[in-house]
This record gives C-alpha cells, sequence and structure tokens, in this order.
C-alpha cells in the first residue's frame, strides 16, 4: 500500500493498452479496503467473491477479443439507496435491517456494468439520505480520512462514497445530491463532486428522498474521472464531457464567472481566504467576474428547498417517523415529522416562488456563464462538536432548488489541514460547462489536492 491507488483515468489507460488485468485492478481496492475500512467504516457491504468473479470474466472476455468498455476492470462504490442484484438496500437506516437482496441492479448499476465496471459493494449513506453533516446515530458513522486521529464529520449523505473514494478505497462512486448529498462531502472530505440536473440520470431502482429533487452523479478524486463516469451514466458517447486542453498563459480567457453579492452567512476565515484567492486565480486566468445579486442570500434559499425535502420524506417515511418504539435517529426523525405540519397553501406558495425566481436565474445565466461560490461555509468539524440541528447545506440547496448542475472540487487547506472546497454552479444540463470550468481550475492549482492517505504518488 505504500504506492498511491490508482485514478479512474490511470486504470483505464493500463487496462485498455493490456498492461493491468480487472483481476490485479480489483484485488488492489480489496487489498486496501481490507486494511483501512475497519477504521474507516465506509463500506458497509464488500461483494468480494462476485468482483472478483466479474473481473476474471472480463479478462476472459477480453482475451478473447471482445472490445474493452470505458470504465473496463475499474472498481467502485455504489450509496447503499441504490439497488445492486443480490444484496440488500439498507439505507443507512434500522427500518431495512431485514431488507432482502435486490433482484435487480438500479438501471445506474447497470450502466456502470455495461460499460466494464466492476462493482465492490455497497457504501455507507445517512438514514434515507436525510442529512448533510454525514452522521449517522444509528448504523454507524464513516470516519473523515484528512482527520485519522480525531473523527470529523464526513459530510452526507453520500458519507461512505465520500470516504472510500478520498481515502482510496476505491478511484470512484455514485452519490445521490438532494440538497448537496454529493457535495458536502465532497467539501468535507475533499474530492470531486457532480451534482447532475434534476430527470437526466435515471433513478429506477433508488430509494427516494425527494421525487421532485433527488439527483445521482459521480464522486472522484479528479475532475477527468468525475467526467469519465458522468458520461456513462447519463448514456451519453464516451468521452462527450472530457475537458479540452487548457491553454495556460490564458485558462479561463472569455469565461464570465457571476460573484453572488450576498451568501447571506459568515465564512470560516480559511474558507473566506480560499474563495477570495479563487477569484484572484479566475481573474488572472483571463475570466470576467461579474457581481451577481439574486433575488435573496444564497442561504435563504436552504429553507424553502428544505421544505420540498421534508414533505417528500414524510410522504415516503412518515410511517417509520411515527412509529414507537422509533428506529430511526432522532435526528433524521425529526426532519421527517417536519415535513408533517407543512400545509398544503405553504407548499403551492413554495411551488410559485420557486417558479417566479427561476426566470430571474435564468436571466442570470444570460450574463455569466457560471457561479462561483464556497461548498460549505467551513471546514470539517469534529464530529461530537458540529450541531446536528443546524444544516451545512447553506450553499448547495441553490442549486437543487432551481433545477441547475453545479460541481464541487477542493480549492486548498485550511491552516489545520483539511480541505475547502468551491463549486461552480451551471444551468441545468450544463454538467459540461461545469466539468470544463472546474478541470481548469483544477490545472491552475498544480493538479488535484489529495488526502495524505493516499500516500506518495
Amino acid at each position: 500500500m505504500s504506492k498511491r491507488p490508482q485514478l479512474i483515468s490511470e486504470i483505464q489507460t493500463e487496462t485498455q493498452a493490456g498492461r493491468l488485468s480487472a483481476e490485479a485492478s480489483v484485488s488492489a481496492s480489496l487489498d486496501r479496503i481490507d486494511a483501512l475500512n475497519g477504521k474507516l467504516k465506509a463500506f458497509v457491504r464488500v461483494d468480494k467473491d462476485r468482483a472478483l468473479a466479474d473481473a476474471r470474466h472480463l479478462d476472459h472476455l477480453a482475451k478473447l477479443g471482445v472490445p474493452k468498455g470505458p470504465l473496463f476492470g475499474v472498481p467502485l462504490a455504489i450509496k447503499d439507496i441504490i439497488h445492486v442484484a443480490g444484496l440488500p438496500t439498507g439505507g443507512g437506516s434500522l427500518t431495512r435491517k431485514d431488507a432482502t437482496p435486490a433482484t435487480a441492479d438500479a438501471e445506474v448499476v447497470t450502466r456502470l456494468r455495461s460499460a466494464g465496471a466492476i462493482i465492490m459493494g455497497k457504501v455507507a449513506t445517512v438514514e434515507y439520505a436525510f442529512g448533510g453533516w454525514g452522521s449517522n446515530l444509528t448504523v454507524g458513522t464513516p470516519h473523515n480520512p484528512w482527520d485519522m486521529q480525531t473523527a470529523r464529520v464526513p459530510g452526507g449523505s453520500s458519507n461512505g462514497s465520500g470516504v472510500a473514494v478520498a481515502a482510496g478505497l476505491v478511484p470512484g462512486a455514485l452519490g445521490s445530491d438532494t440538497g448537496g448529498s454529493i457535495r458536502l462531502p465532497s467539501s468535507f472530505a475533499g474530492m470531486v463532486g457532480l451534482k447532475t440536473t434534476a430527470g437526466l440520470i435515471p433513478k429506477t431502482g433508488v430509494l427516494p428522498l425527494s421525487d421532485m429533487l433527488d439527483t445521482i452523479g459521480p464522486m472522484t478524486r479528479t475532475v477527468t474521472d468525475a467526467a469519465i463516469l458522468f458520461d456513462v451514466i447519463a448514456g451519453q458517447a464516451f468521452g462527450s464531457s472530457l475537458p479540452a486542453s487548457v491553454d495556460s498563459s490564458a485558462p479561463f480567457r472569455h469565461l464570465r464567472i457571476g460573484v453572488p453579492t450576498d451568501t447571506g452567512v459568515t465564512l470560516h476565515p480559511d474558507t473566506e481566504r480560499l474563495y477570495q484567492q479563487t477569484q484572484e486565480q479566475l481573474k488572472a486566468g483571463g475570466a470576467t467576474l461579474v457581481p451577481v445579486r439574486l433575488p435573496t442570500s444564497l442561504a435563504d434559499y436552504a429553507a424553502p428547498c428544505g421544505m420540498f425535502l421534508a414533505v417528500d420524506a414524510y410522504r415516503h417515511y412518515g410511517h417509520f417517523a411515527e412509529e414507537e418504539p422509533n428506529r430511526l435517529g432522532e435526528p433524521v426523525r425529526r426532519r421527517i415529522m417536519s415535513g408533517k405540519a407543512v400545509t398544503a397553501v405553504e407548499y403551492n406558495n413554495n411551488l410559485l416562488r420557486r417558479d417566479r425566481e427561476k426566470s430571474v436565474i435564468a436571466h442570470v445565466y444570460e450574463t455569466v456563464d457560471a457561479i462561483l461560490m464556497p461548498t460549505t461555509a467551513t471546514p470539517a468539524p469534529v464530529l461530537s462538536e458540529h450541531a446536528e440541528h443546524d444544516s451545512p447545506a447553506v450553499f448547495t440547496r441553490f442549486a437543487n432548488y432551481f433545477d441547475l448542475a453545479a460541481i464541487s472540487l477542493p480549492v486548498g487547506l485550511s491552516s489545520t489541514g483539511l480541505p475547502i472546497a468551491m463549486q461552480f454552479v451551471v444551468p441545468g444540463f450544463a454538467e459540461a460547462r461545469a466539468i470544463d470550468v472546474a478541470y481548469r481550475l483544477e490545472c491552475v492549482q498544480g493538479g488535484p489536492i489529495l488526502c495524505p492517505i493516499l500516500g506518495p504518488s
């Protein structure tokens, strides 16, 4: 384990050239899972036998001359709200403790397998994907690998996906994002997370939280790897979203980057420092920074988005929240129960507000290509000290509320060595644009910012 685990793009290069077998790729991932998952608790189920069998089958087909898919031999993890045939879908909840194994893969998993990916197993989640800090009081919280001594929040709800990728147990994972559940762990655990447009990626075979807002997306260590996974799960031709080469003399030339005039909250000093630094990097690289005045502050969109989450959560899981004795963690139960009190008038007024302000946001994107904002207001707090009743999704829910796409990537470290991330928010179905801008910033930084646990390159 002395060498840094490979990225998706590296595995792709090696397997396509015949220098790396699918079995060897999977075995390396299994070795790392065996060594670290006891501490990290990212995987809740490792499908070792099937992973090895699938890898050997792919290698056999390759020897027969069958063309290799774009994800040939790439080990991936699946958030435990997404069905994987032969494995139970636990949903991070004791209410599904006796769930029977899924009889079929979710559509996104089918697409991954068809591209040659190897599913290593299921990774942890907040109960029913309803929580941004990543804490799970009933079945356990994964350990953020950026601080191996102190337990810090891993970010949620895709906590296991984030930890597994950041620590190199796998080079990529699927997460879901309803109010920030891909981008929050990407921020707190230092990786790239792509929030896709609602309706673009099929949700067949995925436990719902909010039918209106749920999205599926990739979590990886580099922007290029996110693009590779995105093309597969979106059903696009391979390479459609891969970023183009960057002119190092003016990497952001002709780009118009919006900067909100009112975030609505005070940023952590290190987050503020890196937010300003990122703006300077964009400007120095040729971008035009455009002040963006939204109808209200960024943070003010968290509550109306949260209303939609709570109402749908109660509709799906209110019977679990109402039962006694209760098997849900109290914070998740409280969030679900809050949806019961929302009146039809309040809900419809929220819909009307959303539709009215969508047109305002559309006009904003006539003057900017992407909006830059922090992903979270602070680095990852200590798990025992964070305010569970507050939400870290003060900036992420904006994209969900307005059906936008967004990508988060680390841009630097705090004074204590924790990752700090920014996100680019783009119009719906403009994922390739988000990927391109993020890749340019990643290049300006000199490459991805990686967790020290990964070891030397």
